[in-house]
């Protein structure tokens, strides 16, 4: 079976987003490009749909129409390893988007985005309630990028 592929709806602007996400991400292409044939319910010759690879992952936008928007329901988690790949990610899919809370985005294409260190993910499993429930207190107060440093002090107490 070929794997599951996530497909994203778009009001117009699938090639864009996915030119934009393919700029961002490493190893990340446009694999193909579908136009609106003659008597579809899209504008003949416009793009219908488009699949792109985003660091191996494979997607699809879809230029639906404006009948169903993005929301916060679904969103993708982008794991960082360090405060430049935080910054970088951050920054890059923020752009043009807006803050959310707690490490939370969207772009701005209104496509919602986790940017989460390792570490966070990690401390907030630590068998040791007190250390996760620190970490998680201190990741509540934050409203847009993950601050590591101040994560990692709640973590240490």
């Amino acid at each position: 079976m070929k794997s599951i592929q996530n497909c994203l709806w778009f009001d117009g602007q699938a090639r864009e987003a996915a030119e934009f996400y393919c700029s961002v991400f490493p190893n990340s292409r446009i694999t193909r490009v579908q136009y609106y044939p003659e008597g579809a319910p899209g504008p003949t010759g416009e793009v219908m749909y488009v699949e792109f690879t985003l660091d191996g992952r494979e997607f699809a936008g879809l230029n639906g129409g404006p009948q169903f928007p993005h929301s916060e329901a679904v969103s993708f988690v982008v794991p960082v390893e360090s405060d430049e790949e935080n910054d970088h990610y951050y920054a890059a899919l923020v752009a043009g988007g807006s803050e959310q809370p707690c490490g939370w985005l969207k772009d701005r294409f209104g496509v919602s985005w986790q940017v989460v260190p390792v570490e966070a993910d990690e401390w907030m499993r630590d068998p040791d309630p007190e250390k996760a429930n620190r970490v998680f207190a201190a990741m509540l107060q934050m409203h847009g990028k993950l601050d590591i440093e101040t994560l990692r002090k709640a973590y240490l107490g």
